[in-house]
């Protein structure tokens, strides 16, 4: 048995390296293809190590990244051909594909970087962190009160740009001796000013409910996904209506782990086809697209998970209820929001359509999202977290200038070659 496995994991790494190679070739030459970067012009750089499986990553601060770039050039290094290749095919700022710290260093000492961003939490992210005379700065992908928003990895960033109070309180709390008022800076969220685009479908007097459940989770405590426990009995509701429009919104992963999970998934595209087939007029969605904004805005509410899309949509600032887990194992963290969010039960979602009605007409609901929308993002006003964050890079730049204004004995290169770790990387090319 162990040699089948281990033949299979052999063949696993031999198609996976294949790939890489092929995918290195194809994005040397677009990039052949393409004018070479200006020298000296760029001065963010958004640092992304992934590949392409966690490109949501980077899509969703493609048109923030835009506006900004026309106040201060935007480049990406991207280290990896998969990552590399999907931004080189969409809507991404300049793409630098350096897969080896040897390409990243020859980049570097051509232009004139003097913050870096970061989306995530890549433990190639170190790599980068070797380089001074420039901020490192963690802009994240996402708001929530999950684990992940209070790493102590946080530290090791020079500041950290956060949507709002509520993330300075979760630093506060759980981080020892970081100074938060020092090194981090509210921005809001930039990417709510853009939380638009064509819809695919035509506006009229149904109610429009988004449905956005995450994946079933991979252990009890982020037992989350909704689809097998709420989703068949909400969608079915609102589908017999005929005064909603359900947008239906699932994770990519759905199902990975729970064939019955994926079954019911299955079951809610099939009860929404039936119902367009029925009726053209409703033009119910079945979104799998990359895309994620003009689902947010355009929504009367939205039903979600527990995931990133519960503040997603809160920047928007609209009605929202929150599937309640099925499963008491499940983790909900009773200190933000989740506290004090329009829960939707199991028993509740068979009465959909009257939850719906109720959250839109509720005063003290809205009153209550209002307060924590403030507590999360700040000032929601359309361009107010763009002007925010706009501002955060300026000070940044200004901050920048004074050092480099009042340092002493600066040197043209200021890190050394690191030939064990080129060789390494090397070898893995």
């Amino acid at each position: 048995m162990s040699v089948v496995s281990d033949t299979k994991k052999a063949y696993r790494l031999l198609r996976k390296a294949l790939a890489s190679r092929s995918a290195v070739q194809r994005v040397r030459r677009t990039l052949a293809s393409m004018p070479p970067h200006p020298r000296g012009h760029y001065q963010v750089a958004v640092y992304f190590a992934d590949g392409d499986v966690n490109m949501y990553q980077m899509r969703q601060w493609y048109r923030p990244l835009a506006r900004l770039a026309e106040h201060w050039p935007v480049v990406v290094l991207s280290r990896t051909a998969t990552g590399a290749e999907k931004l080189l095919a969409e809507d991404a700022p300049p793409v630098a594909f350096v897969p080896t710290v040897r390409d990243l260093e020859r980049f570097i000492a051509k232009q004139d970087i003097r913050i870096v961003l970061y989306v995530n939490q890549n433990t190639r992210n170190f790599q980068m962190f070797r380089y001074g005379r420039r901020w490192h700065v963690f802009i994240n992908h996402g708001e929530s009160d999950k684990m992940y928003m209070t790493t102590n990895q946080y530290k090791a960033y020079d500041y950290a740009l956060v949507a709002g109070q509520a993330a300075r309180d979760r630093l506060s709390r759980t981080l020892w001796d970081y100074d938060v008022d020092a090194r981090t800076i509210e921005i809001g969220r930039p990417q709510a000013d853009h939380y638009s685009g064509t819809l695919p479908y035509t506006p009229d007097e149904r109610t429009v409910v988004l449905y956005a459940p995450t994946w079933e989770g991979d252990r009890p405590s982020a037992h989350y996904g909704s689809i097998a426990t709420h989703g068949e009995a909400l969608v079915s509701a609102l589908l017999a209506t005929g005064t909603h429009r359900v947008l239906y919104r699932p994770h990519p992963r759905s199902g990975v782990v729970d064939h019955e999970y994926g079954a019911a998934h299955r079951r809610i595209l099939t009860a929404i086809a039936q119902a367009n087939a029925a009726d053209p007029s409703a033009q119910h969605v079945y979104d799998d697209g990359p895309e994620l904004g003009w689902q947010l805005a355009a929504a009367d509410v939205a039903v979600v998970d527990i995931s990133a899309m519960v503040y997603d949509r809160l920047a928007a600032g609209k009605p929202l209820l929150i599937t309640r887990p099925a499963d008491e194992r499940a983790s909900i963290d009773t200190k933000g929001y989740l506290a004090d969010c329009e829960w939707l039960t199991v028993d509740g979602a068979g009465d959909i359509v009257a939850e719906v009605e109720r959250v839109r007409a509720d005063d003290a609901a809205t009153a209550r999202l209002r307060m924590w929308v403030q507590h999360y993002f700040g000032d929601t006003t359309e361009g107010a977290a763009t002007t925010k964050f706009h501002a955060a890079i300026a000070e940044l730049m200004n901050r920048w200038q004074d050092w480099r204004d009042h340092e002493l004995g600066a040197v043209a290169q200021d890190e050394d070659d690191d030939d064990e770790e080129e060789k390494e990387e090397e070898d893995e090319l």
